[in-house]
């Protein structure tokens, strides 16, 4: 193809509250669910899930992975959803080569299943679930650069039709999702999302200062009060790095009562 297919990352709310009818995260369910028809059906889905490290990339290379169900405390509905979405096994070999032809060693799973940053959001994507899917981890590094870099190398996907999702969160303080809202909480979540919004978006920075700022995004206002631990920011930057060019357009959204954003390239 000529064309290059998109690249998504999105914020996927809490466990599987999108799918079960809670009310914050309605910004959230509406915009996954008309998404897709303003996008080209792609012949395969690559997810990277903040719920899934390893020592190195790996990625899921069965043919029908099961469901992980990775979250704990919720209604006995939460544990029957079914995606029963196929895998692609040539896609996973595919993704692996690329990875180790960047230097970043890569290995395949074929037993491990797809977790709730996969299922949760392409549920309300692309609920006939008739496009195979593969997961890739990140690096239990949780390493800005090498995250980046790990983009790059799945950069080639995009000429083949194979849409690059980035399962993750903008803002990622569970305390603070259940700690009641005050001003200061207020201001440091919108701080934050201001900052990563013009990061993403602003066509008058250069890829060099936009990936820098990306790298170092701790030092970013209220950085690491919005991700005490950065593994829901990263699939970002796996995004990013896939791209290599500012984000085409940004979904504001408000989910569990903080500001959170979505971005397309």
């Amino acid at each position: 193809m000529n064309t290059l297919a998109p690249i998504i990352f999105l914020s996927h709310g809490g466990g599987p509250l999108p799918l079960l009818g809670d009310p914050e995260h309605q910004s959230m369910v509406d915009l996954l669910k008309q998404l897709p028809s303003e996008l080209p059906k792609p012949e395969a889905i690559v997810v990277i899930s903040a719920h899934w490290e390893a020592n190195h990339t790996t990625v899921t290379a069965g043919a029908n992975p099961a469901l992980i169900y990775d979250y704990y405390g919720f209604p006995p509905e939460s544990y029957e959803i079914q995606y029963p979405a196929a895998g692609q096994p040539a896609l996973a070999r595919r993704v692996a080569e690329l990875c180790t032809q960047h230097g970043l060693p890569a290995t395949l799973d074929e037993q491990r299943g797809f977790d709730h940053g996969l299922f949760v959001p392409l549920k309300l994507m692309y609920p006939e679930a008739n496009i195979p899917c593969i997961q890739v981890s990140l690096l239990n590094s949780l390493d800005a650069r090498t995250h980046i870099a790990l983009g790059k190398a799945l950069a080639p996907l995009r000429k083949e039709n194979v849409l690059i999702i980035g399962s993750g969160f903008s803002f990622h303080n569970l305390r603070v999702f259940f700690a009641p809202a005050n001003d200061k909480i207020t201001a440091q979540n919108e701080a934050f999302e201001s900052w990563l919004i013009d990061t993403c978006t602003n066509t008058s920075l250069s890829e060099e200062e936009r990936q820098q700022r990306l790298i170092n995004w701790h030092t970013a206002p209220s950085a690491q009060f919005c991700h005490p631990r950065v593994e829901h920011l990263l699939p970002l930057h796996v995004c990013y790095g896939a791209a290599g060019t500012a984000a085409k357009q940004y979904f504001n959204l408000e989910i569990l009562g903080k500001q959170s954003s979505t971005y397309l390239w």
